[in-house]
C-alpha cells in the first residue's frame, strides 16, 4: 500500500472519529492533508464524514484546481480555507475543521477560549482566538482567519465552528479534541460559579515550559 492511499484510509478514520463524537453533523466538517509540493488530499463536499471511504478522497492543488475527483465528487466547498493555511504556513501538513458542541457554542457566543485553567491546554493551545464571520465557502474566511496563522494552531470561527492545523493530521486532529475539551471545561466550571485561573509564576513556569520544548507549530505564548 502506497503512502497516499494510507493518508487516504487515515482521512476516513479521522472523518469516522469526528462524526462518533459530535463533533460534525451530517455532512458537516473537512479535513486535508499536504501530500507534495502542489498536491494536497481533502474531504468531498455532501458526504457525511462518518461515511467516507479511501476512494471518496479529492485532490487538488494549492490553488484549489481539482486533480482528481471521483465521478460527480466535489473538493470541500471549505477548501480556500484550508488553501490559506498550507499558503502562510509551510510548515503545516493537515487541516481540520469541525463543529464540536461546546466550542462552536463559545463561537456563536463570541467568546474566545482565553481563561489558562489547565496545564495541558496552556501548553498546547494557548489562547484560543475567534476570527470574524465569514459566509462560508467565500473568501472571507480565509481572509478573517490569515492574522492569526502566524501564532496559532487553533482558532474558533464565528458563528461557524473551529479549525486547527498541525504537521500531520493525527495531531492536527488532536488539537480539536483538546480545544473542545479545554471549552467543556470552561463551559461546566462557569455552571460551577467560574474557573480558577493558573497564575503568576506557576503560569510563567507553563510558557518556559513550552518554549524551551520546542514544540512543532505555533503558541501564541511562545518568548
Amino acid at each position: 500500500m502506497g503512502l497516499e492511499q494510507e493518508i487516504r484510509q487515515q482521512i476516513c478514520e479521522i472523518g469516522r472519529r469526528m462524526y462518533d463524537r459530535r463533533m460534525v453533523a451530517a455532512n458537516d466538517g473537512n479535513l486535508s492533508v499536504r501530500v507534495g509540493k502542489n498536491e494536497i488530499l481533502c474531504t468531498p463536499t455532501g458526504i457525511s464524514k462518518g461515511f467516507m471511504k479511501p476512494e471518496d478522497i479529492c485532490k487538488v492543488d494549492e490553488k484549489g484546481n481539482v486533480l482528481e475527483a471521483p465521478k460527480g465528487a466535489r473538493p470541500s466547498t471549505e477548501i480556500m480555507m484550508h488553501l490559506r493555511v498550507y499558503e502562510k504556513r509551510p510548515d503545516v501538513q493537515a487541516v481540520v475543521h469541525a463543529h464540536p458542541v461546546f466550542a462552536t457554542a463559545f463561537a456563536v457566543a463570541g467568546i474566545p477560549l482565553t481563561q489558562p485553567i489547565l496545564p495541558e491546554a496552556v501548553l498546547s493551545l494557548g489562547r484560543v482566538p475567534i476570527a470574524a464571520y465569514g459566509t462560508p465557502s467565500t473568501t472571507e474566511i480565509p481572509d478573517h482567519i490569515e492574522q492569526y496563522l502566524p501564532d496559532h494552531d487553533a482558532i474558533l470561527l464565528e458563528n461557524h465552528g473551529a479549525l486547527t492545523w498541525s504537521a500531520d493530521l493525527v495531531s492536527a486532529y488532536y488539537k480539536m479534541e483538546s480545544l473542545e475539551f479545554y471549552a467543556e471545561l470552561l463551559y461546566r466550571t462557569r455552571m460551577l460559579g467560574g474557573a480558577r485561573e493558573l497564575e503568576g509564576a506557576a503560569l510563567a513556569r507553563l510558557y518556559e515550559i513550552r518554549n524551551n520544548y520546542d514544540a512543532p507549530g505555533s503558541h501564541p505564548m511562545r518568548g
